[in-house]
């Protein structure tokens, strides 16, 4: 008995110690794990800022229901078939000043991981990229990159602009700059969805309702993504409805990233063209949400079943890319010819001009100039000129023309030939024009010795005046003979 007595306090306070230590364990074990899900801190959309996923009052019923089809229930369906629907997908984010270096890489991050996600192309989705603070620059359009690789390298190259939350501005180029055809946007028919995303920490510093209503009258789709301290109520009057489907928030940028999940889940739906059940003729392009619509092959037109095809006529449409001329060869099909004076290209499309006077093809009589690509003229050869056909040629009388250059007689030897002659008492140069006085006349004439002899100079006097006049004599047939030759070339 005095052995119970003397264990029962012992009992007593090891029971007691036990029941200290079941209580404290549980609880420092607890505290890790709400610490991590403060972490976490991404809110529900709508939630108080004191709100986070995980934290008391959050139940799974609020969250957003991924789409049906999205393969996100069970590993039973192929994650071939969940596919990234095509889209015209804008990234707006905010790098004034408010978001330092560090925080401004994690927001690249987190749109490189949505691109990760999606699939880019010219045919599926094409990303463009506006950057904003005081300022708005757009840092590259839907069609400036093809691919997923281009484009996420075109993010890691982004830097921040300065101070300044221009939100308004931002949404108002997105609309007028990027959603358009000349930046890359495809038109309504094409049924692919314009979407925006935009990342901010702070409240805008000018007018965002009456331009983000714009934007979503326009058919952009606005998500809003919120960091830290960023004004709740602007987000709700950006974003698109829902807005539990459309406005996000996190604490810091340190968790942005885990968002992406929830725009991975919204953009995969079941994909037509790749379970084979489209029954397009030639090409199926999915819309997502299990939705598709059909292409033609080039050449092709879509009949108005928006099944099957029917070839156009290219020629006609001036869809042919020729750069000449366009022959229609059958149901479709087409080639390219070159004007004349031009080959065709390698390409098959372009042409290049002949050199017609090196190929011997001019049909110049006597001479062919090349001008400029694929021209040409013909010329003649001295002393014929060229007819009206621009060709042939004809001689000329250069002597009746009087284009000789002969000093004193010009003499024909044929068409568009000649020769020159002196007068009597005169000889032809070495030029073949001109003519020197012999030196026999010239001692007739010769004034030396003769100054005393008056018979020398009598004589002298005689021999000129013969020359005199026999010179005019010859100029006045000369004359007559020009006269009579130019005559019969008019005729």
């Amino acid at each position: 008995m005095g052995r119970r007595l003397g264990a029962s306090p012992l009992c007593f306070f090891v029971f007691l110690l036990l029941l200290f230590l079941l209580l404290e364990v549980p609880t420092a074990r607890g505290q890790p794990a709400r610490r991590s899900r403060r972490q976490l801190g991404l809110r529900r959309p709508g939630s108080s800022l004191g709100t986070s996923l995980g934290s008391p009052g959050y139940s799974r019923a609020s969250e957003p229901q991924v789409p049906r089809g999205s393969g996100r229930s069970s590993g039973s369906r192929s994650t071939d078939v969940c596919r990234s629907q095509p889209l015209d997908l804008v990234f707006i984010i905010d790098s004034s000043r408010s978001v330092r270096p560090q925080e401004f890489t994690k927001v690249k991050s987190f749109v490189t991981k949505i691109i990760d996600s999606l699939d880019i192309g010219a045919t599926a989705t094409r990303v463009a990229l506006v950057n904003y603070a005081s300022t708005v620059k757009i840092e590259f359009n839907l069609q400036t990159y093809s691919d997923k690789a281009s484009v996420k390298q075109a993010v890691s190259r982004v830097i921040p602009l300065s101070t300044g939350t221009m939100s308004g501005l931002a949404i108002q180029t997105a609309m007028d700059e990027v959603f358009t055809a000349e930046a890359g946007a495809r038109p309504a028919t094409f049924n692919i969805p314009k979407v925006a995303i935009i990342v901010t920490d702070g409240r805008p510093q000018d007018e965002v309702e009456e331009v983000a209503a714009q934007a979503r009258a326009a058919g952009i789709e606005i998500y809003a993504v919120g960091v830290d301290r960023v004004d709740m109520q602007s987000l709700r009057t950006i974003a698109s409805e829902p807005l539990d489907d459309h406005v996000f928030y996190v604490e810091t940028y340190g968790v942005i990233e885990k968002v992406t999940s929830r725009f991975r889940e919204t953009f995969c739906a079941l994909d037509q063209c790749v379970l084979g059940t489209h029954q397009c003729e030639h090409v199926c392009i999915s819309d997502g949400d299990g939705a598709h619509h059909c292409e033609c092959s080039q050449g092709y037109t879509l009949n108005e079943d928006q099944k099957t095809c029917s070839a156009v006529d290219k020629c006609a449409l001036n869809t042919h890319g020729c750069e000449h001329i366009c022959v229609n060869d059958r149901a479709g099909a087409y080639h390219c010819e070159c004007y004349e004076g031009y080959i065709l290209n390698e390409d098959k499309k372009t042409c290049s001009a002949q050199d017609k006077c090196a190929l011997g093809t001019h049909e110049c009589e006597h001479i062919c100039v090349s001008d400029r690509a694929g021209a040409h003229h013909c010329e003649c050869y001295e002393g014929y000129v060229l007819n009206q056909d621009k060709k042939t040629c004809s001689a000329q009388n250069q002597c009746a023309l009087g284009t000789h250059r002969c000093e004193h007689l010009c003499v024909s030897d044929g068409p568009g030939a000649y020769h020159c002659e002196c007068r009597p008492w005169f000889s032809l140069n070495e030029d073949g024009r001109s003519c020197a006085a012999i030196e026999e006349a010239r001692r007739l004439i010769s004034t030396e010795d003769a100054c005393g002899c008056e018979a020398t100079l009598a004589f002298q006097e005689k021999v000129t005046s013969y020359l005199q006049r026999l010179s005019s004599k010859l100029d006045n047939i000369l004359e007559k003979l020009q006269v009579n030759d130019l005559r019969q070339v008019r005729r």
